[in-house]
């Protein structure tokens, strides 16, 4: 009956959703409307002051403002320390690093690092509210492989809308491993974080929320550039791909067909190289690339239609012009990670959870006092999601794991490094191997979620206590009430 079940309620949200939600069957476009004649902003590298310590201390500022997307016409948007978008933040494992989040907004927010491992309380979640005018100071330190992570709001019941306005940047873990790769940031090493947008007739941001997903647009930002083209300087250049847009899911590739290196998913390198010539990611979701180009080439980076719930759609990216004389760049090398894959023990825990299109985990939606699942401090388990209704994926904070399989089945090439965030398709189950960070404390929860924001702000979340092993059974799991700063809708406006 379960299988039975679980067949029949995407062929239910298809005919109920997919003709409403995703545009019928007229799939939306870019393709020949673009000229390329805007060139590629590439997000600052944030310095920072260095204390006696060797502290790494940034400030970022949460601010509104103006930007320029479609030509002679100017949008009202959000950004940090600009006003839209922010610095890309770049350390190294071992730093020691410390902010301030000054938040000039009129409402409040909070500040998320996507994919780091740190302790709960400086994780950034729901719990950790900004109020207008005032400044959280997290500190912490980088303690984990080299990765292409994020930072982004997690207001409860608004996420979706602080990001969409532009609150949202890259933030860079470098080791010994990564060097092994182009490195040279804004010359072979570039930043892609890829959105979807609406627009107004007079080129505001448009906020337009019909479809179950949320806002899916038919235009295209790349570093916040509309209409972007890239001048290439060397021979091999590495490609950082964030997915930040709220709902969109994205098939890369190259109009031309060529093929290029995947040397890592969201939580860090491979260990080889992979060849491909497409991959997909989801909201939240991020891979490195390593691409060849021989002096004159052009070529433009496309996402393919592939006819699912979120990624119908032909886009394309970014135009890539490679000059007539490159840099030449050392051989990709075959060994890339030393970090071993993730392995779970043979008597591993196993957590079920459920996702239904009704926004959803486990026939629950998120309180903000409830936690709903204790989780020894350093634990290797297996996390298995079963989804019953529409298109989602799935984001755990504080941890990294391996993708075991796919409805039985090997996922593929490119989703089988270490990650934090998984596509989950219609009717599919998977299963994880989950690495859960060494940091215990029974007070301040961690959130899994759907990283479709529309869901997530829906309800579509959990919440998790990393607790001292051998304490799980004495932990509360209702959060005191004097602790609750936020109800459910969790924001003041």
């Amino acid at each position: 009956m379960k299988s039975y079940t679980k067949l029949m309620i995407p062929l239910l949200v298809l005919l109920v959703f997919g003709l409403a939600g995703c545009g019928g069957d007229k799939p939306i476009t870019n393709v020949g409307q673009l000229h390329f004649d805007h060139p590629l902003k590439i997000p600052q590298l944030l310095k920072p002051t260095i204390s006696s310590d060797g502290t790494k201390h940034f400030q970022l500022t949460m601010q509104s403002g103006s930007t320029e997307f479609l030509p002679g016409k100017k949008a009202k948007t959000w950004g940090l320390n600009g006003s839209y978008l922010g610095p890309t933040i770049k350390v190294s494992r071992g730093d020691h690093v410390s902010f301030d989040i000054v938040n000039h907004l009129e409402v409040a927010s909070t500040l998320h690092w996507h994919g780091m491992k740190l302790p709960a309380v400086m994780d950034g979640g729901p719990h950790q509210m900004i109020e207008a005018g005032e400044t959280w100071s997290p500190h912490w330190t980088i303690d984990q492989p080299s990765a292409t992570t994020w930072y982004h709001p997690h207001v409860h019941g608004k996420t979706a809308q602080h990001v969409y306005r532009g609150l949202a940047g890259m933030f860079i873990i470098d080791d010994k491993d990564s060097k092994k790769l182009p490195s040279n940031y804004g010359v072979d090493d570039f930043p892609l974080i890829v959105q979807d947008k609406m627009f107004t007739k007079d080129g505001q941001l448009s906020e337009k929320d019909d479809t179950t997903y949320g806002t899916l647009g038919n235009e295209i930002l790349v570093n916040g550039t509309y209409d972007p083209f890239l001048k290439i300087t060397a021979s091999q250049v590495r490609f950082r791909l964030l997915n930040a847009s709220n709902a969109r899911a994205y098939n890369f590739g190259f109009t031309d067909g060529r093929s290029f290196k995947l040397v890592a998913n969201d939580a860090g390198l491979l260990q080889k190289p992979v060849t491909l010539k497409r991959f997909k990611l989801s909201p939240g979701e991020r891979a490195e690339i390593v691409v060849e180009f021989k002096p004159g080439e052009k070529t433009v980076l496309h996402s393919y239609n592939s006819g699912g719930e979120i990624d119908r759609g032909e886009f394309d990216l970014l135009k890539m012009d490679a000059a007539s004389k490159l840099t030449e760049s050392a051989p990709l090398a075959g060994q890339l990670s030393t970090v071993p894959p993730i392995e779970v023990p043979k008597n591993a825990k196993l957590r079920q959870f459920k996702m239904t299109m009704d926004s959803k985990i486990n026939d629950k939606k998120m309180v903000m006092d409830r936690i709903d699942e204790i989780v020894p401090a350093g634990a290797k388990e297996i996390w298995e999601i079963d989804n019953f209704g529409s298109s989602h994926n799935f984001h755990i904070h504080d941890a990294a794991f391996r993708v075991l399989d796919i409805n039985g089945q090997k996922p593929p090439e490119y989703e089988r490094g270490r990650k934090d965030t998984v596509f989950i398709p219609n009717g599919a189950t998977v299963r994880l191997a989950v690495e859960f960070v060494n940091f215990a404390d029974p007070k301040h929860p961690l959130m899994y979620h759907c990283h479709l924001l529309k869901h997530e702000d829906s309800g579509m979340m959990g919440q998790f206590l990393l607790v001292k092993p051998g304490t799980e059974s004495k932990v509360s799991k209702k959060l005191p009430k004097n602790d609750m700063e936020y109800e459910h809708n969790g924001h003041h406006e």
